[in-house]
């Protein structure tokens, strides 16, 4: 085991020296929101109050990659299927890129290989949450120190 800041787990699983699950990206794109352990404490302690909500993400499978798409994404469905009986598959024959040009409100993550990861959020988080910050696993572009 080895601690690492978020910054430096994105680091480590863009060097391919670790590997996270796409909602552990995400997570870790949310973190870097804070510069300080103490940022984040006071964060969690003024929103604590505010609630949550309990997700459920929803895969589109495209011609060249995946999305993983979150509540209040476009193309998430109306009515997803959270135990997965009624055994639903979203697929597409368009590429990512172009799914991406099309699109104007995103709530997702960009699959394109096991090591390649994008964050894309552009709405508004409920209940005085912070939106990750859209990094690209091939990318660096976070600022945290936490």
């Amino acid at each position: 085991l080895q601690w690492s800041s978020p910054p430096e787990a994105i680091e480590r699983f863009k060097s391919q020296e670790i590997w996270l699950a796409p909602p552990q990206f995400y997570e870790l794109c949310r973190l870097c929101n804070f510069s300080s352990l103490r940022e984040l404490h006071k964060f969690s302690s003024d929103r604590a109050l505010e609630g949550c909500e309990r997700w459920m993400s929803v895969m589109l499978t495209a011609s060249d990659g995946y999305i993983q798409l979150l509540p209040g994404d476009e193309l998430y469905p109306e009515d997803p299927d959270y135990t997965g009986e009624k055994k639903i598959i979203m697929s597409t024959d368009k590429k990512v890129e172009d799914l991406m040009k099309e699109g104007s409100v995103f709530h997702r993550i960009v699959i394109k290989n096991i090591n390649d990861f994008a964050v894309y959020v552009n709405i508004q988080a409920k209940y005085k949450h912070r939106n990750p910050l859209m990094i690209n696993s091939d990318g660096p572009d976070y600022n945290s120190r936490l």
